[in-house]
């Protein structure tokens, strides 16, 4: 099978310009898995490198004595920001073949880096865990997987990677599928596919290689190809309106009457002139009357077009506002419980420490009550002892905030089901939450 002609470019989180459908995935492991030789594998054997960026290869390769590549240094921006001791951050890399275009998020595998996992597996469609094949089940490849089922990630791609060093040994990768489908049976992947691969020799990656005969299943570029994206279910028109208002914009000039627009990305749904809308929290129905882009006003719009509303009444709108469908709108309350991850390098105070939620475009003052459990990664078991979260813990809470918040739960709606918490003092990033329900004993009123 010839290998699939594709193009790749870095980017940050914004996806390069095609018609094509955009899947993004995110790849994760533990400490030496191989997770740097496949990316650099899927890159090389896709036709993804530049010449230049394969001859700078072949030097580093030869200075170490190496008479292959070492394709474990297309990732070297990363590696060099770890040996200087910089803290690590998801390194974004976008490329194409002729069915889809993907970007991937490259995570570090350090238990120290598991937050910046976080990071990355909230904007995925699909996670790739890879296992060493030779180690089975680390802790910091279960907590990942952990990770991804938490932040809504329902497609799971297991990558066992290091088959050569076993003989690509079928029992081998049947005994680490059967031992993650035990751990995996109380988290919530709709689809979970095992995929013996030799990232060092190429096999399964791109090609299939002659040495995995007994393996019938895709190979790993094949399986990304034919994930579905669940993400685009959020601008079908099926899907209720969310319009966070992240500017307000005023029109007009000398003898003209001024004119307010409301800025901002839609995040589900979509939105015509003429629709009737709520804007929250002050509950104001009104309807659109115009639809602005920078290509000219709009019939309809869709998620994620970003776009300025106008509205037929003059209503008081702000920044951090939600304008919303009329007939489907989100909860509205001052008070929820939320699953959060820890990622401040102290631990979450109940006292001594002021935190701010940032809920889409609006930060308010929030308390954080002791977590009701924290999950233990190696077993998923709720431990109830705990009477906070260090870093890397995951845990459910309930949050109070100064002003009630518009959401849904994040299993519905990701972009208006998720926060992040924030430490008022440093504003450091030191939470990222996910929307569960209503807080015990609060009822979440419709809006």
């Amino acid at each position: 099978m010839a290998a699939t002609e594709v193009l790749i470019e870095d980017v940050g989180d914004e996806a390069p310009a095609s018609s094509k459908d955009l899947l993004r995935f995110i790849t994760a492991g533990s400490v030496d898995d191989g997770k740097s030789t496949l990316i650099g594998r899927l890159l090389h054997d896709a036709k993804a490198l530049m010449e230049d960026q394969i001859d700078a290869l072949a030097r580093a390769s030869t200075r170490r004595g190496l008479a292959e590549l070492d394709l474990s240094y297309v990732t070297d921006g990363l590696q060099g920001e770890r040996e200087q001791g910089i803290t690590i951050d998801v390194a974004y890399r976008s490329f194409e073949t002729a069915r889809r275009r993907f970007i991937i998020a490259d995570t570090p595998g350090h238990e120290q880096y598991t937050r910046n996992m976080v990071t990355g597996a909230t904007n995925a469609d699909v996670a790739v865990i890879l296992v060493d094949a030779c180690k089975y089940w680390l802790p910091q490849s279960r907590r990942h997987a952990c990770v991804a089922d938490t932040v809504g990630i329902r497609h799971l791609i297991v990558a066992v990677n290091k088959m050569d060093l076993l003989d690509y040994c079928e029992d081998a990768f049947a005994h680490i599928r059967d031992e993650f489908l035990d751990f995996a049976a109380n988290l919530h992947f709709e689809r979970v596919e095992f995929i013996p691969i030799s990232a060092l020799k190429g096999d399964m990656i791109v090609e299939r290689g002659a040495n995995l005969g007994w393996y019938e299943g895709p190979t790993l570029l094949q399986a990304l190809e034919e994930a579905e994206i669940p993400g685009a279910a959020y601008g079908s028109d099926d899907a209720p309106l969310r319009f966070p208002v992240q500017w307000v914009s005023r029109s007009g000039g000398p003898g003209r009457v001024s004119r307010r627009g409301y800025m901002g990305r839609i995040v589900s749904g979509s939105v015509a002139a003429g629709d009737e809308v709520v804007v929250l929290p002050s509950g104001r129905v009104t309807h659109v009357e115009e639809i602005d882009t920078h290509d000219g006003v709009l019939a309809r719009a869709h998620a994620p077009q970003s776009v300025t509303l106008h509205l037929e009444d003059d209503v008081d709108v702000a920044r951090g506002d939600m304008i919303v469908a009329a007939a489907r709108r989100p909860a509205l309350a001052d008070a929820f419980e939320a699953t959060v991850c820890w990622l401040g390098s102290e631990p979450m105070s109940l006292h001594r420490r002021r935190y701010l939620i940032k809920h889409g475009a609006k930060t308010v003052a929030a308390v954080l009550s002791r977590p009701s459990y924290r999950l233990d990664i190696a077993t998923l078991a709720r431990n109830t002892e705990g009477s906070t979260l260090t870093m890397n813990d995951i845990g459910r809470v309930t949050v109070r905030v100064q002003d009630p918040l518009p959401w849904d739960p994040y299993a519905a709606n990701r972009a208006t089901g998720a926060f992040i918490v924030i430490d008022a003092l440093t504003h450091d990033t030191v939470g990222a939450g996910m929307i569960e329900g209503p807080a015990l004993g609060v009822e979440a009123v419709a809006s």
